[in-house]
């Protein structure tokens, strides 16, 4: 790594070995931005992706539900009309004759 033409100083060469690992530095401290960057992105789309798949799961379990419900009372009005209708044509038959 030393570059020095000829005889170098002893300050140039701790100079030198000093730019060295720096530069060392440098990289590992890039190196290790870049994969904790990397990290907590992945973190942070797997966390965004199951509260979205949880918010589905809760709207598509709300919506089962509401039909559900839905189903029910029209199932229940549609007895009870029956049942008054009967009633009345029963009543109706039997007034009458």
């Amino acid at each position: 790594m030393d570059s020095c033409r000829g005889e170098c100083q002893p300050w140039e060469h701790i100079l030198i070995h000093l730019i060295v690992v720096v530069v060392e530095v440098v990289v590992v401290v890039v190196v290790v931005v870049v994969v904790v960057v990397v990290v907590v992105v992945v973190v942070v789309v797997v966390v965004v992706v199951a509260v979205v798949v949880a918010a589905a799961a809760v709207v598509v379990t709300v919506l089962v539900v509401v039909v559900v419900v839905v189903v029910v009372i029209v199932v229940v009005v549609v007895v009870v009309v029956v049942v008054v209708v009967v009633v009345v044509v029963i009543v109706a038959v039997i007034l009458l004759y």
